[in-house]
């Protein structure tokens, strides 16, 4: 049965201008300059204050009274007068495309000063690259588009990670193109053939016995395609007193090898691609010095822009009042405005906001590690989670993660990325927190000092830490490890020289 009635309910809401600014806090400082941008070209009721904004209606003034002359009824002395069309086409002619170019410049210039121009940069693609030398090769045009289609199939790395059953499937579909895996098999070694060597291999054997095949076939080569051809297991686990003995080779031999496959590259793929990239430089957000053994915080002055409201927008929104009583299309222009001049008012807010709200909490964060940011030292890093820095600056716990996410401080001893400082912590046996990042600085540099001919088990490693006053588990240390990128011992493994 269907029952009507009021009930009243306590409800939590973010209005527009939060979401706004939670979205702003979390933006990176490059992007959030494009954030900006995007606002001022969407809101023409936004603008952006320049440094000499504030002298240019005094420059404007200086430079017509300079360059233009007028009579008394208000006419410009240089201007010719216009009576007829023969006058008017003979002032066109003045300003055409066919008066010599010496004719519209001045020669304001002296030898000694400095021309400054901006660098245009092109980049080639990876796929562009390879096509490019694809189009180099005597192909028919089945093969071409073979080719193509294959080249659009490699993966980052260079790797061709498909089969070509599937591939023979696809060319018929999509491009109608009857090919059988011998056909593409024949097209794909011609791809394999490009540069950089290596490419177009369907796993890491193939890949490193492409490379090889290129270099100069010396005995160590040879040896090393032998090897890769029928032992790649053992060599790739490292099993190198194995192969020792299974090929009668002794450790000078073995050594030869390990060193000409180590020149090889795993990865050709990434080679084209970082010879391409735009070079993106960090930006950081916050600035640390230290002065007179006393940190000062400050904030990278592109995370506050000038911004101001338009005044013609003012303006237009104070004559539309006017006429907005009786006229309709007054009525919703002005509506139009409002809402602009609103907007535009929010933002800013917005972006102040977020800068209060960032300086408040990296403040928070810079006292908590004082020690860290005066000595540099990591193992000074105390323990630190997202909740201490929220009691700290009576905020949420998604606010500070969405401060500390993608944004960078400069000290004087590097940039680090935020969230970097952040760690979960663990008492010593003499009864210390301290915090994990500083048992990963003691265990990375325990591998480091380690006999490379017996690297240590992590087992071992647990067992140097606990020396240390670091009651770990031994599947702890495990985790670090794999945390820090470091392989198993086994990997590790390298022969004596």
């Amino acid at each position: 049965m269907l029952k009507q009635g009021l009930n009243q309910k306590l409800l939590q809401k973010l209005s527009p201008q939060q979401i706004q600014l939670m979205k702003l806090i979390q933006l990176p400082l490059p992007m959030l300059e494009e954030r900006i941008k995007q606002e001022i070209e969407e809101n023409p009721a936004l603008e952006e204050v320049k440094k000499d904004e504030e002298y240019a209606d005094e420059e404007a003034v200086v430079l017509e009274s300079e360059e233009d002359e007028y009579d008394e009824d208000g006419v410009l002395v240089d201007e010719p007068e216009i009576t007829s069309l023969e006058d008017f086409e003979e002032y066109d002619t003045l300003l055409s495309d066919e008066t010599p170019d010496y004719k519209l410049k001045s020669n304001n210039y002296s030898p000694d000063d400095e021309e400054y121009s901006i660098p245009v940069v092109s980049s080639v693609t990876f796929f562009e690259n390879l096509s490019h030398q694809l189009g180099m090769l005597k192909l028919t045009d089945k093969q071409r588009q073979i080719g193509e289609y294959i080249i659009g199939n490699l993966d980052d790395d260079g790797y061709l990670r498909r089969d070509l059953e599937s591939i023979s499937n696809d060319l018929l579909f999509t491009k109608n193109i009857s090919a059988t895996e011998e056909e593409i098999e024949e097209v794909l070694k011609k791809i394999q053939d490009l540069d950089p060597p290596g490419i177009g291999a369907r796993d890491l054997k193939e890949c490193l016995l492409i490379q090889l095949a290129k270099r100069p076939q010396t005995p160590v080569v040879k040896l090393a395609r032998r090897i890769l051809e029928n032992h790649f297991e053992e060599f790739a686990k490292k099993h190198y007193e194995k192969l020792m003995d299974r090929l009668d080779l002794d450790e000078d031999t073995m050594r030869d090898v390990i060193e000409e496959i180590s020149k090889l590259n795993p990865k050709p793929g990434l080679q084209i691609n970082t010879a391409f990239d735009r070079d993106y430089s960090i930006i950081p957000d916050f600035i640390i010095n230290i002065n007179n053994d006393q940190l000062e915080l400050t904030l990278n002055e592109r995370n506050a822009p000038e911004l101001n409201i338009s005044r013609e927008y003012k303006e237009l929104l104070q004559a539309y009042k006017e006429g907005a009583k009786t006229n309709r299309s007054q009525k919703e222009a002005l509506l139009f405005v409002k809402q602009k001049l609103d907007s535009a008012k929010w933002f800013i807010e917005a972006i102040q906001q977020r800068q209060q709200t960032l300086l408040i909490t990296m403040s928070a964060i810079m006292n908590f590690q004082k020690e860290f940011f005066l000595t540099g030292d990591w193992t000074k890093l105390k323990p630190m989670i997202l909740k201490d820095i929220a009691d700290e600056v009576g905020l949420d716990i998604s606010t500070i993660s969405r401060v500390a996410s993608n944004k960078y401080v400069q000290t004087p001893f590097g940039t680090f990325l935020l969230k970097e400082l952040f760690s979960e912590g663990m008492t010593t046996a003499d009864g210390e927190e301290v915090s994990t990042k500083e048992i990963k600085k003691i265990l990375e540099l325990a591998i480091a000092e380690e006999d490379k001919s017996k690297p240590y088990t992590d087992d071992q490693l647990c067992k140097i830490l606990n020396e240390k006053g670091y009651p770990l588990a031994r599947r702890t240390v495990a985790k670090y490890r794999e945390q820090l990128g470091i392989p198993v011992a086994r990997l590790r493994k390298e022969l004596k020289k």
